[in-house]
């Protein structure tokens, strides 16, 4: 799933950058609010983690202004400011949650995981169609009796699709959902991973439709 990270800490943005990244999240990083901006009417994310204190325009007026844009993306606002009246702020602006720093960064993945879920209007802890399942917690997928743990971009990929079950998603689709900014992209990296996958799962567990893309059969 494609983050986009708003943090003007070049430490703490490093390292979240690098955590959400270990976590199998492609991250595009910006650190000012109008450069936030930009990235959000361009691009498509999954997810924003979204800092308060920018230069430019703050945190509140980059959610204010996405939300006046009618763009529903899920965002977490992470800030030290931990007054009552600013988490009341960001909530009622939209904002999906609420993490002060310091945080334990098991709780921001848990977190995202937890607004991925709602986003994908779906209560359940793991993503599956029936016979597919993957658990984010653990990237472990199952296809009917055979079970396998996947690398992060094997799991990114296995993600996209069970996110957007019976759709067809090109290569570029699902390029633009595995990679963020400066990664670079072999051009059959995708086929190779849905090759892995097919390997370790099944060939039945992903469809190909010839010069189009892949899907995942939608739930019965």
């Amino acid at each position: 799933m494609r983050v986009l990270l708003v943090e003007d800490d070049m430490m703490v943005g490093n390292a979240l950058e690098q955590g959400l990244r270990d976590a199998a999240y492609a991250v595009d990083w910006t650190r000012d609010g109008e450069s936030a901006l930009t990235a959000l009417a361009t691009h498509e994310y999954g997810l924003v983690v979204l800092d308060l204190g920018l230069p430019s325009a703050d945190g509140l007026s980059v959610l204010r202004r996405l939300r006046a844009s009618g763009d529903a993306t899920p965002v977490l606002i992470v800030t030290a400011r931990d007054a009552v009246a600013s988490r009341i702020a960001g909530l009622d602006l939209g904002a999906d949650d609420y993490l002060v720093k310091p945080f334990a960064f098991a709780e921001l993945l848990a977190r995202l995981r937890a607004l991925t879920r709602r986003s994908g209007g779906t209560a359940q802890a793991v993503l599956g169609n029936g016979p597919l399942t993957l658990d984010p917690a653990t990237r472990v997928a199952r296809f009917g009796a055979t079970e396998a743990r996947l690398t992060p971009r094997e799991f990114a990929l296995l993600q996209a699709l069970l996110l957007r079950p019976g759709t067809v998603l090109s290569r570029e689709r699902l390029e633009e959902d595995i990679y963020g900014w400066g990664e670079e992209v072999e051009s059959n990296t995708v086929e190779y991973m849905i090759h892995s996958l097919r390997r370790k799962l099944g060939a039945d567990a992903i469809r190909n439709v010839r010069g189009s893309g892949w899907y995942v059969d939608a739930p019965p």
